[in-house]
């Protein structure tokens, strides 16, 4: 464009100076007014041409002035940029795009556009120092929850404490408003010595309070670190430190840690889907790029020796002579951060990307598990580790269908904790438990500006059954006699819309969400006369705004 304009200028400026040299000809006036009338007919032919010459290097003119006007001002004006909302605060990246005259940033480690005068200048709402820029991310939300059954599990579902019907929490439903999923944050974008760097944060209010007045005198809702990382590339490298989504979490695109490039679903519910493997916690990463559509990724990210009893999972049953082992050596959601562990979990990761229209990743962990007996003095070592295989791909112009498939012996606390790692036997020895996951289903932009999704989610946790000291009482997950908290399965069907209302460069975004969602679980043992399963119906609304803003082009 700017190369268009050029060549407009310098012919515009040609032509001037080809006409001016016809009038710096021009013969002098006639002195004397009165030998006019006596003008021979060349002399008047030649003043006609002079006349029509003088008009068109007017015209000549008003034009180059307006050209150099357009100019100024669009070297003076910053671009409006309106940022992939996909990049923004955990909003995916199916969200209708920005504006036709507001393209999205690229995202990180692209190769960079050319830069000019138009691409230089900074997006909305962001601070330039030096090489460094900073991006508030964000968005506000005010959300309205209704559930057949009286689950107390706030604004996300707990899937595997779905109460039964003959129960008081069975018998009642539940509507409540809540802010607490807004969350903000800011991204640091820089350069140093050939590298990229990126620093992110996002917190929202989900945090536990201990506060009884939330919903008599005042909501104070309790802020929550969600993500806390810097990432750094150069060349073919890469690596990540701090709390970002687990790498063993679905990718949209690639091994990237923004939240854009994550498959956590399109729902409204905070906890997501049922049978998605995510988690955010603490660990580095190392990724090699040794094409722009394959990455190889290994993290070492934070162990958890897991029993159950965290967001509504299930617990397993100890040996009456190793019930201490709870909350001690094993993690049955009471205490924090007190567990042993050998190592941490080692997480491998390859993703193809050979289009925008196609990713595929397989990934795997390991995972080992260690006790003590006080009873006997002797220890217990076990490994574990478990796979997954997702992919998503665009089948026809904005629709995608998704994939995410999880099993694991020994991996359950990725499963959003709705399964126990392990049991322990008598004599102390661990046995991890068979757990696994799928999320299946499709995602599609429709007019632009509205998107629609529907997901599959399934959980199976396998049983694992020991007998105790005694030689009668049974111990584990899943035996005849187990309460009906150890499912056997669950799983949940739904479906919503993400309507966009109006967005803007400079302004932002205002977003209208819709979801349905219909879980149910099943148990290992059914007591006599109990019911055999349980379901319950959620309904979610959502008024989303959205911050403004645009990552800057990787130089």
């Amino acid at each position: 464009m700017i190369r268009s304009r050029t060549a407009v200028l310098a012919l515009c400026s040609m032509t001037v100076a080809f006409l001016g040299t016809g009038r710096a000809a021009d013969p002098p006036a006639n002195p004397n007014p009165a030998s006019t009338t006596n003008v021979s007919p060349e002399l008047a032919k030649l003043k006609a041409q002079l006349d029509e010459q003088k008009q068109l290097i007017e015209q000549l003119r008003t034009a180059l002035e307006a050209q150099q006007k357009m100019l100024d001002q669009m070297a003076a004006s910053p671009r409006r940029m309106m940022p992939n909302l996909g990049e923004v605060a955990s909003t995916t990246p199916t969200l209708p795009s920005a504006p036709a005259n507001a393209p999205p940033a690229p995202r990180p480690f692209d190769a960079p556009a050319p830069q000019g005068p138009e691409t230089a200048a900074p997006a909305p709402l962001q601070i330039q120092i030096g090489d460094t820029t900073i991006m508030p991310v964000g968005f506000m939300d005010a959300t309205a929850v209704w559930r057949d059954k009286n689950a107390g599990s706030g604004i996300g579902s707990n899937f595997s404490s779905i109460p039964f019907n003959n129960t008081t929490a069975g018998k009642l439903g539940e509507f409540r408003f809540s802010p607490q999923n807004s969350r903000l944050g800011f991204r640091v974008d820089g350069n140093w010595k050939g590298a990229h760097f990126i620093g992110y944060n996002e917190f929202d209010f989900l945090g536990t309070s201990g506060s009884n007045n939330l919903g008599v005198t005042n909501g104070a809702f309790v802020p929550r670190l969600r993500l806390f990382w810097v990432d750094v590339r150069k060349g073919q490298w890469e690596i990540l430190g701090g709390q970002s989504w687990s790498m063993l979490t679905p990718n949209r695109k690639g091994i990237s840690a923004l939240p854009g490039d994550v498959f956590f679903s399109q729902t409204i519910d905070v906890n997501y889907m049922i049978g998605l493997p995510w988690t955010r916690q603490p660990g580095v990463r190392f990724l090699y790029h040794p094409t722009s559509q394959v990455t190889l990724g290994v993290s070492l990210e934070n162990p958890n020796q897991y029993i159950g009893g965290s967001a509504g999972g299930p617990a397993i049953v100890l040996p009456a002579a190793l019930t201490a082992l709870a909350g001690t050596q094993l993690d049955n959601s009471s205490n924090v951060l007190v567990t042993p562990n050998v190592h941490p979990d080692i997480i491998a990761k390859i993703a193809f990307d050979p289009s925008s229209k196609v990713h595929v990743e397989i990934a795997g962990i390991e995972r080992t598990f260690k006790d003590w007996n006080p009873a006997t003095n002797q220890y217990s070592t076990k490994a574990a580790g478990g796979g997954s295989l997702n992919a998503n791909f665009e089948v026809v112009k904005n629709f995608r269908l998704i994939t995410n498939n999880y099993w694991s012996d020994g991996g359950g606390r990725y499963i959003f904790g709705q399964a126990p790692d392990v049991v322990v036997r008598a004599n102390g020895s661990i046995s991890p438990i068979h757990a696994g996951g799928t999320v299946d289903g499709f995602e599609a932009v429709v007019h632009k500006n509205t998107l629609l999704y529907s997901y599959y989610g399934g959980l199976y946790v396998g049983r694992n059954v020991a007998i105790d000291a005694n030689g009668t009482s049974l111990v584990g997950y899943g035996f005849r006699g187990s309460a009906n908290s150890q499912n056997r399965a669950v799983q949940e069907l739904t479906f919503g819309l993400n309507q966009t209302l109006w967005k803007d460069a400079k302004y932002g975004a205002l977003n209208f969400m819709a979801q349905y969602e219909y879980l149910f679980r099943n148990p290992w043992f059914v007591a006599a006369n109990a019911p055999k399963a349980t379901h319950d119906n959620t309904v979610y609304l959502n008024l989303r705004y959205t911050l403004p803003g645009g990552a800057p082009a990787i130089k």
